[in-house]
């Protein structure tokens, strides 16, 4: 029996992707050895390889001016790419604070470059985020990084900020689960193993005059020029990463693309947030109901040791995944893209059961 995976990453992926993996494991199209054994020169992996990018364009609707990027290294390594590559030495950005991947950003960041937190949720427990108007924004700034969806504090971002700074965002737990608003942006990244691949890699969209030219002399691997002039083939990819990522891409086209996956994912999330709205406090949410992650739902129980007994109860009964991040506590259910409804139905059930039971 398949499990009903509500882990915050590696994410679930669709079972007939899987199937179809598993089908070619072994001999790849015929060629008498895996994927993941083939040179990443042959011939048969660069139409894999080529094939995945321009899906991926294709679904995400990128324009022509972007580069895609496949770098090693998953969020974590662009919060030093990005400032490395965007930011000269005379110059200041700006990074909005709203939980603990933006913390990461400019800390991280900040060792490669003058950055400073333009919003920081500290006063409120990183449990909000800030509105169209709320960051304090220098027009100077070469520009502005955002987090659009915390996967810890299980908040996102409804609006941008208005500002004429070209923004860079980190996507890694919304990536393609709504559109991207090209024109705001010089480079959009993140991690694919929350909704579309195996853990190994991010996916980087760089705005192709940015890429050209990078703020600072460094070596190879670090450029966005590097991976942009060689198709992200450079060096050896993550050829399994990039197999899988291409299969999810195509079923994620064939149902409906990013439009249908938002509305799917609003839904999956207004089940779960339903139950614990109607729960006379059992459940308890502590996210500002405005800006509620419809990827990462966080909620709280009465007690601790409630919350360990909710978890372990679930994982009795095949629900996997619900402990809360360790740096936070209480239980999160991540409703990845692969995630199908029938999965939160179960979930939505055992809550009710559950609190009926104390």
């Amino acid at each position: 029996m398949r499990a009903h995976n509500f882990g915050a990453g590696p994410c679930a992926l669709p079972l007939d992707v899987l199937e179809e993996v598993a089908a070619e494991l072994t001999d790849f199209r015929g060629t008498g050895m895996s994927l993941i054994e083939l040179s990443h020169r042959s011939k048969d992996y660069e139409a894999v390889h080529m094939g995945t990018l321009s899906t991926l364009r294709r679904v995400a609707a990128v324009p022509d001016d972007f580069d895609i990027l496949f770098i090693q290294g998953g969020a974590t390594m662009q919060f030093a790419m990005v400032p490395i590559n965007l930011l000269a030495p005379s110059q200041r950005a700006g990074v909005v604070v709203a939980g603990s991947w933006g913390k990461k950003a400019l800390s991280d960041g900040s060792k490669h470059g003058d950055l400073v937190a333009a919003w920081d949720g500290v006063e409120t427990g990183y449990t909000t985020m800030p509105g169209a108007d709320g960051v304090d924004i220098d027009p100077e700034w070469r520009y502005l990084h955002v987090t659009t969806n915390e996967t810890i504090g299980g908040i996102r971002m409804v609006e941008l900020p208005e500002t004429d700074v070209s923004l860079v965002a980190d996507m890694s737990s919304d990536y393609l689960a709504r559109p991207i608003e090209w024109d705001r942006y010089d480079l959009v990244y993140g991690g694919v193993q929350k909704n579309l691949a195996p853990a190994g890699m991010a996916v980087v969209f760089v705005r192709k005059s940015v890429a050209a030219n990078p703020a600072n002399d460094v070596a190879s691997y670090l450029r966005y020029e590097f991976h942009a002039n060689s198709d992200s083939l450079g060096n050896t990819p993550p050829m399994f990463t990039i197999y899988v990522m291409g299969k999810v891409l195509e079923r994620l086209e064939e149902r409906g693309g990013i439009a249908a996956l938002e509305e799917r994912s609003a839904a999956k999330a207004g089940a779960v947030y339903e139950v614990i709205d109607g729960s006379d406090g059992f459940y308890r949410s502590p996210v500002d109901p405005a800006v509620r992650s419809h990827m990462n739902v966080v909620f709280r129980l009465p007690s601790e040791d409630l919350e360990a007994e909710f978890v372990a109860t679930a994982a009795d009964r095949n629900l996997i995944g619900l402990k809360g991040h360790r740096s936070v506590g209480g239980c999160r259910a991540s409703l990845y893209a692969a995630l199908e409804m029938e999965s939160v139905e179960v979930l939505v059930t055992f809550m009710n059961d559950f609190r009926a039971t104390q």
